[in-house]
């Protein structure tokens, strides 16, 4: 009697299945994601003091005046606005920021196809901007996001949650 799978009717049915290749791009270095922030921070950093010594002193954080809230409420605001200024473009076209794009490295996601605007700016940066305000969380969240690039995956938590 022959039991080879093919000619034996009771056996389970085979079917062949490959492994889904993996992606073809290199993830970038910590130290390399590391100076892009550095860069977004320094170039913003400038910016944003460039107006504020020159034209918007209410941007200048100032312990002294009456409404604390609503100057940290209107510099908050202001360093959004100019991140978005700064980096938007690049953001949308590109999936770059000025600092990654100085260093080479852009955002894409898992599969290594282009990340659409909605997903960078509303997951990758408005989400974790927003959990980075909420008392207590923001802070366990900004130190786990940071944490995380240490996996074997070099992926933060805010590549995770935008993919």
């Amino acid at each position: 009697m022959n039991t080879a799978p093919e000619t034996n009717r009771y056996a389970p049915p085979i079917a062949h299945v490959e492994d889904v290749a993996a992606a073809t791009h290199e993830p970038a270095g910590r130290g390399t994601r590391l100076g892009a922030v550095l860069l977004d921070g320094l170039i913003q950093g400038a910016v944003y003091y460039a107006l504020a010594f020159t034209a918007f002193a209410a941007l200048l954080p100032n312990p002294r005046a009456g409404d604390v809230w609503g100057a940290l409420l209107i510099q908050v605001g202001v360093g959004l606005l100019l991140f978005f200024a700064i980096n938007g473009y690049l953001l949308v076209t590109q999936g770059q920021t000025v600092g990654k794009k100085l260093l080479g490295l852009r955002i894409v996601r898992s599969d290594g196809s282009r990340a659409s605007a909605g997903r960078l700016i509303g997951l990758r940066y408005l989400l974790s901007w927003l959990l980075m305000f909420v008392p207590l969380i923001g802070a366990i969240y900004a130190l786990l996001d940071s944490l995380m690039i240490f996996r074997e995956s070099r992926k933060c938590l805010h590549d995770n949650l935008a993919d």
